[in-house]
């Protein structure tokens, strides 16, 4: 449902190089995130009061927009900037975990910012959905996340730990057998994390339209929320901030007080009411970017809006799309024009 890595992440591995270089020369402002500056400037990071977070130089996102500024399209390459200069999620692949845990999280620390990072690699992820897949086994993903760790190391870093792995158990997607090994894979998950000196877990829990607290809270409960930092709502939806917040506070309650995070990467739009209701999720038409990254948020506790899932990037081959997590530019002008006047 969110992102397919294995067929890339060779690719993204020897991609991180350039990422590292790239970082050493984009510490500073440049623009604001809105496509008001020159459309071929380099991609910058945001200024560190208004959000922590590291924007990678060489995105997807910033490659396009280098693409059309050197094409001559500086509309396109403005609108692109939108998405470029926000930071975003990198979903670690399944085959260079600690090299690429260690270059986001290297490049991240240069540029004094937080990496955000997604974890999507546990065994029998999506239910045979476009991102199915995930580790082969208990002690693959064991292996695969003491790979992440030992990339992360002291470094700063926040983690969103695996979209849908509770939820697909709720919900009777992912079939029962394999419950007792999955929570137990997520509270060692959890442990593993939360012994780096720096790095926050946040444990995804669907979303507002999901189904109601009640039917997820015991789930989280038995997967380690209580020693996360918290949990994550709407990762790759599109439901609104208002209504992803008052979600994440009936959950709050019934797990401690927990805080949480929310994505608000394409919910500028709300969701998608049309078409066939078992996709309304997979690359909706006529969605938009929503609130950018940042920890001042309207509630104190939501600790962030971020962009876990990276705008532009594909759902799955649905309504035209590529495969889950392959940039789509066509999408991607979408969304960043959603917003213009």
């Amino acid at each position: 449902m969110y992102d397919s890595r294995g067929a890339r992440s060779s690719a993204r591995a020897v991609a991180l190089a350039a990422v590292l270089l790239l970082a050493g020369c984009s510490s500073g402002g440049g623009d604001d995130g809105k496509g008001n500056a020159d459309p071929g400037a380099a991609i910058t990071q945001q200024p560190r009061e208004a959000d922590p977070f590291w924007v990678n130089p060489d995105s997807n996102a910033a490659r396009q927009v280098r693409s059309y500024a050197k094409a001559g399209k500086g509309a396109d390459a403005g609108r692109i900037r939108r998405i470029a200069a926000q930071p975003t999620g990198e979903w670690i692949g399944p085959e260079n975990p600690e090299q690429e845990a260690r270059g986001f999280t290297e490049a991240a620390q240069r540029s004094g910012r937080t990496a955000l990072l997604v974890l999507y690699d546990i065994p029998h992820r999506d239910c045979g959905q476009y991102s199915q897949g995930g580790a082969a086994d208990g002690d693959a993903y064991r292996a695969w996340l003491a790979g992440v760790a030992r990339g992360i190391q002291d470094r700063s870093a926040t983690v969103i730990l695996e979209p849908d792995a509770v939820l697909h158990l709720v919900d009777g997607c992912t079939p029962a057998q394999f419950a007792e090994e999955r929570y137990d894979l997520l509270r060692g998950a959890i442990t593993t994390l939360k012994s780096l000196k720096n790095t926050k877990v946040y444990l995804d829990a669907g979303n507002a339209g999901w189904g109601h607290p009640d039917q997820i809270y015991r789930p989280l409960q038995q997967a380690g929320v209580a020693r996360a930092d918290g949990f994550a709502v709407n990762v790759s939806n599109f439901y609104s901030t208002q209504d992803s917040i008052a979600y994440g506070r009936q959950l709050s309650a019934k797990v401690g007080g927990k805080h949480f995070v929310i994505d608000t990467s394409r919910n500028g739009n709300g969701p998608y009411t049309g078409g066939d209701p078992a996709e309304r999720w997979c690359n909706p038409p006529g969605r938009a970017l929503g609130e950018t990254p940042t920890t001042k948020t309207a509630d104190p506790l939501v600790d962030a809006y971020l962009w876990v899932k990276r705008p532009g990037e594909s759902d799955g081959t649905c309504k035209g799309g590529p495969q889950a997590g392959d940039w789509w530019p066509s999408y991607a002008l979408g969304l960043a024009g959603a917003t213009d006047s």
